[in-house]
């Protein structure tokens, strides 16, 4: 749910977590509707217009987990594990700014007068294996004869 909304302004956020069925949409829309009152507090803020906030970051991280036990056959004992979730999401009056390297000049063609001349690889000539002479561990010269 968080890549559908991360880039968009905030009113198009808005409409796409509300109207989507899945259970993550709601968790999602009431933290982003707590970011944009977040946001509207701040005194350095009241001039900016909610119709231009746009979702700058938005991602979950794992968070505490209870750690409960279920019983399983002949006395065992299963450890389950009832994680939960940090939902942080980032508004702001600009858009993100995508981390891009800048482009350097392309880097010249070489010509063939400037290329070397290719010499030949020189391979070599692999011998034959050579045969073991060597005997078997435990095995005495009275038993190979």
């Amino acid at each position: 749910m968080l890549d559908l909304i991360r880039g968009k302004r905030v009113q198009d956020a808005l409409s796409i977590l509300h109207f989507s069925p899945n259970h993550a949409s709601i968790v999602a829309e009431q933290t982003l509707r707590s970011a944009i009152a977040n946001f509207q507090l701040k005194p350095e803020h009241s001039r900016i217009d909610v119709d231009e906030l746009v979702v700058k970051e938005c991602f979950a991280d794992g968070g505490p987990m209870l750690k409960r036990i279920l019983p399983a056959p002949m006395g065992r004992a299963f450890r389950v594990r009832k994680r939960s979730n940090h939902l942080t999401i980032v508004i702001g009056d600009k858009p993100a700014q995508k981390n891009t390297r800048p482009t350097s000049a392309p880097k010249p063609v070489a010509t063939a007068e400037a290329a070397p001349a290719a010499e030949p690889k020189k391979t070599r000539a692999k011998s034959a294996p050579k045969k073991s002479t060597a005997k078997a561990k435990g095995a005495s010269a009275d038993a190979a004869e």
